[in-house]
This record gives structure tokens, sequence and C-alpha cells, in this order.
């Protein structure tokens, strides 16, 4: 039996829209870890992954592996019939041919239950080699998705190029020609096997760096508790100077300065109170502003070696309708190897392989 409750609604929706486009029936395989996509497009072209982790789910039960095949167009209309901010529960027999979807309302005391039947699909589920891509770019999901809207209006293909300059998109139509150029953030673009050698240098020179300094550190603590033992050993192994009781004058003398040491003490810790709370509303400016920035102010590029191929744009722009689930994008490339476009987001990920065009076709 699946029993799988979802926060919102929303999310399900948003992971729809992108992939109804490419693949029209495809199997949710579930199981303890969570619900999995996988599928081609019917030009065997691009292929999606998907997947929604157990742990992203408010409640989650599988206690069997289980293939849901579904017609994505049917549930993507059954779906519209939720609010995006909608508790959606998610139920399915073991034996049986139908999806229940539960959606409760957060607001008011709606519920809603529709019954949608399954299919029979066969499919084989691909194993994706680990790769070792050339070029990593993170850069805004918003974008990315401008980016290609505005190069579909001059052709029906698109060049990545990435190098030490940046990243670039171009495209070559009929009628007009366009490139935009994405430079990097902040140390511009970082090669990977430079930096690898920068820090092997770097961790044998720190290494001698941090154990001088740890030995120097060592060496004035040493001193400072070796005169500290020899004051305090002193006083005490000596023995020459014998305890003598102080007179009335010493002893008030010395309750005036306890005194005056006390209220010295008390003074510094109102004043470190008052700097404490006043350094409190500062804190949360500083918090909000840290919150406020998840999405990439720039891009970041990690790079091995010049990567450039060329991919139809259509399908950069279904890959582009995920932006609205994350706000970050990444795009792995090497030559002569399929593009990765991956979104993370809170419950999972979503990553679409697109194969580059060869020659003119």
């Amino acid at each position: 039996m699946l029993e799988a409750k979802l926060g919102e609604t929303g999310t399900l929706k948003k992971l729809l829209d992108a992939i109804k486009e490419l693949v029209t029936d495809a199997n949710f395989d579930c199981n303890e870890e969570g619900i999995h996509l996988q599928a081609m497009d019917n030009s065997h072209v691009a292929l999606v992954s998907a997947k929604l982790d157990a742990a992203g789910f408010k409640r989650y039960r599988c206690d069997r592996p289980m293939p849901l095949g579904v017609n994505l167009g049917s549930l993507t209309k059954v779906l519209k019939c939720a609010k995006d901010d909608d508790i959606c529960t998610l139920k399915a027999g073991d034996e049986s041919d139908v999806l229940n979807l539960l959606y409760e309302a957060k607001h008011s005391d709606r519920i809603a239950e529709y019954d949608m039947k399954l299919m029979d699909i066969d499919s084989d589920t691909l194993a994706i080699p680990d790769t070792d891509y050339d070029a990593r770019v993170t850069m805004p999901s918003s974008e990315f998705s401008r980016i290609v809207k505005d190069l579909s209006l001059l052709g029906e293909s698109v060049r990545i190029e990435v190098n030490k300059e940046g990243i670039r998109f171009i495209s070559e139509g009929e009628s007009a020609n366009g490139s935009i150029l994405l430079k990097a953030g902040e140390g511009g673009v970082k090669m990977v096997d430079d930096e690898k050698k920068e820090d092997d240098d770097d961790d044998d020179e720190g290494a001698d760096d941090e154990d001088g300094s740890k030995k120097v550190k060592k060496e004035k603590s040493k001193v400072k508790e070796e005169n500290g033992d020899v004051e305090m050993n002193g006083d005490a192994e000596d023995g020459d100077e014998e305890f003598k009781p102080k007179s009335d004058d010493e002893g008030e003398e010395e309750k005036e300065e306890e005194e005056e040491d006390e209220g010295d003490e008390e003074d510094s810790n109102s004043k470190k109170r008052k700097k404490s709370s006043s350094s409190k509303k500062p804190a949360k400016k500083a918090k909000k502003s840290k919150d406020d920035d998840e999405a990439p102010r720039g891009v970041s590029i990690e790079l091995n070696q010049h990567v450039s191929l060329t991919f139809s744009v259509k399908y950069l722009i279904n890959f582009s309708k995920s932006a609205s689930l994350s706000p970050a994008v990444q795009l792995m490339m090497s030559n002569e190897v399929p593009l990765l476009v991956a979104f993370n987001f809170g419950p999972g990920f979503i990553r679409y392989y697109l194969a580059p065009k060869i020659g003119d076709d």
C-alpha cells in the first residue's frame, strides 16, 4: 500500500507542468525511499528523471515497491482541481488499478477526493552513468528561462559555449543572429585543474604555517603558565615569610578597595548588558538579508576545458518551465555528451538529459 501526504499540491503541479510536454505516459516508481519517475520523450532525444524523497512528505508509507502507470495529461487535469496550498494525499492499494487523490484545504473544512485509473506501462529504467563533466555552470533559473525564450525567436537551435570568458548562448536564424554572454561572478571562471594544484600547494604551505603558528602559540602559552606557576609556587613553597595578622587600619583599607572593585565590576557588567541589548536589533536585520538571498546573484563556473555544443531550443524551453521549482539551475556539459540540466528543490529534484545536435542537423 502507498500513502504519501504532501504539504502543498503546488509542488506536484509545477513538477508535472514541465514533464507533460515531453512525456505522455510514465510510471511513478514508488518504494521506501520515495517516488521516482524516469522517462524518455517520443523522439528519444531527451530523458527526464524526477524524484520526491520520502523525507519531503508529511507522511509517507510504501509497504513494497510498486509502479503507478499514469497518463500525465489526465493527472494534470485532476491536480488543477486543487489549490496550490492544499494538502495532497496520494493513496493506492497493492493490487488496485486506481490512484486516489485527497485534497485538504488549509484555511477551511473543504475536503475533495478524486480517483484516477492507472495504466499498465512497460518501461525499462535506464542506468545513468556517473560522468565527470568538463563544465559546471550554476546560474539563476529565471535568467536561463529568459535567455532560451529570447533566442527561440531567432532560430530552432542554440549553441552553448563555456570557456574562460564565461558562458555564451548563440542562436543563428535565417533573418537574424543573437549572442548572450554571462560572465562568471566573483573570482571569475574556476579552472578545476589549476585549482587542484593550488589547493595541494596551499595545503602543504598551510600545514607548515599552522604547525609553526601553533608552536609559537604553544610556546607563548607555556611561558605564561610557567611564569604563573613560579609566582604561585614561590609564595607557597618558600616559607621564609611567616603569616602575620593584619592591623585594623590595613583591614579597613582592604575592605574599601574591595568595595571599589565590586562597584567597578557592576558598572562594567551594566555597560556590557547595554551593548548586548543594543546589538540585538542589527543582528535581526542581517538575518533577514541572508534569508532573502536564496537565489544566486550571479553565475559560477567550474571548467576543465572549453566546451561547445548545439541543442534544440524547444527542449530547452520545456526544461526552463521547472524554474518555478528552484531559484537556481545547474548546467553540466562535456563535448559529445548529453547536456544535464538540474533543478534541486525542497522535497527532491528534477533532471533533464538532452542529446546534442551533430553537424547541421
